[in-house]
Parts: structure tokens; C-alpha cells; sequence
């Protein structure tokens, strides 16, 4: 079982958490003159690599924070946990 090291109530097993997706996704800034395929490139087109991704995460059977963290989706190790609202650290893009 993966454990995650929640920024406020410290390391707990997946179970407690919720996956919310790749991280820094944005939303079309003007919603109502966005075309069709702008749309279902937000909704649907997602990343997916061997190696580090960012990921969000919820402590939903904790405090209720989300926080972003990065992941080897290979061997599933977490490498940095940041707040929702920073940018991912630089090391993020090195796919490995």
C-alpha cells in the first residue's frame, strides 16, 4: 500500500486519500466562446507517462486539503507533496 505524507496531519495510508487527477489542469478562461474541441481537449485529453507525474490528492478521510504531489507511476514512489496553489518543482518534468 502506498502511504502519503499529508502536509497537515502527516503520514497516512492511501485508503484515507482520494485521487483527483493530473494537477494543473486549467479551465478555459472565457467559457462561453470556447469551441467544441477546446472543450474536449480540457475534459478528456490527460497525460499519461512512464515516470513522474503530478497528480492531486485529497486527505478525505483526514483533514479535507488537497495538495498536489508528484509520482513514478512505475513504481508508484512520491518524490515531493506541495501545496494546490504552487507550481510543480523543477524536477517534476524528468521522466524517467
Amino acid at each position: 500500500m502506498i502511504q502519503i505524507d499529508c502536509p497537515l496531519c502527516g503520514l497516512r495510508d492511501e485508503s484515507e486519500f482520494t485521487w483527483g487527477g493530473e494537477a494543473h489542469i486549467c479551465r478555459p478562461e472565457n467559457p462561453d466562446t470556447v469551441g467544441d474541441e477546446e472543450w474536449g481537449s480540457y475534459l478528456f485529453m490527460r497525460e499519461n507517462p512512464r515516470g513522474n507525474h503530478r497528480e492531486r490528492w485529497c486527505h478525505s478521510y483526514g483533514c479535507n486539503q488537497w495538495f498536489n504531489l508528484i509520482r513514478d507511476t512505475v513504481s508508484h514512489k512520491i518524490t515531493s507533496i506541495y501545496p494546490i496553489d504552487h507550481l510543480a518543482p523543477e524536477s517534476a518534468d524528468d521522466n524517467e
